[in-house]
């Protein structure tokens, strides 16, 4: 995949340019990646700085987080939507959305299930909040630049946290019954014969509910330790069957061991 650019050495340069969170896998950006990479379309790296202001990507895209795809001189897109289009217009084949109306929806309500407001990586985000603010509704000073900005875009709240585990549960026991009734179908993947978004999107927001090993995905253990899903409402949710697909989808369609 080469090395990182800065906001500098990126800005100038035609092509699709991939703006991600450098040393860290944060399962929205590696969605995007595993998007581009199972059709082929290429990209340069260019460094965001989990925590940090970010002032010089800010003055280019509009944005401070990741990801955020930047293709020639075109808007910026930080939305999965957005940057899913984009993959599909850069490159029609192999398509990752379904022709089919009505499997197209489900999809797409299925991975906003995962990857929007209030889905599953959101919920699993206020839950490592918690983690950070046990009771306290605003962080300690010495957390406050770090995470200040995070909390606001993601409406934390001690309330709002402790109802995620019932909805990421919930994620969990849909998107296994989905699973389920493809199996039952004759099909391998999440939606219809083939590989589509959805089962991309699920391989990645999986490693907020078991990471892929070390050897597989480098990552500070502390990540890795509030990654790894161990909150009793959620464990019994957890398909086994589920973690089996994840492992499918990465060995046949992504990158491998993850690169950060």
């Amino acid at each position: 995949m080469g090395e990182w650019l800065d906001v500098e050495q990126a800005r100038g340069l035609p092509g699709l340019r991939l703006v991600l969170t450098a040393g860290v896998p944060g399962p929205w950006g590696e969605a995007a990646k595993g998007i581009f990479h199972a059709k082929g379309i290429p990209y340069v790296r260019v460094r965001q700085d989990a925590g940090r202001e970010n002032d010089a990507l800010y003055e280019w895209t509009g944005q401070r987080n990741a990801p955020i795809a930047m293709y020639e001189n075109e808007p910026a897109r930080s939305g999965w939507v957005e940057i899913l289009v984009l993959a599909e217009r850069i490159a029609p084949q192999p398509s990752l959305i379904p022709a089919d109306p009505d499997m197209r929806v489900r999809m797409f309500g299925l991975a906003n299930e995962l990857l929007g407001e209030n889905g599953l990586g959101w919920c699993r985000r206020l839950m490592l909040f918690h983690g950070l603010m046990g009771d306290a509704e605003e962080p300690q000073p010495a957390l406050r630049a770090m995470v200040g900005r995070m909390l606001r875009q993601y409406g934390y709240s001690r309330d709002a946290a402790r109802a995620a585990p019932e909805r990421v549960a919930q994620i969990l026991r849909l998107l296994s019954e989905q699973l389920r009734a493809q199996h039952a179908a004759g099909h391998r993947y999440l939606m219809g014969a083939s590989l589509s978004a959805l089962d991309i999107y699920w391989a990645a927001m999986a490693a907020l509910i078991d990471p892929l090993p070390p050897a597989l995905c480098r990552m500070p253990e502390s990540l890795r330790h509030g990654y790894t899903v161990t909150h009793p409402d959620i464990v019994p949710a957890i398909d086994p069957a589920l973690i089996e697909h994840r492992d499918m989808i990465y060995e046949r369609h992504l990158e491998l061991p993850i690169e950060l």
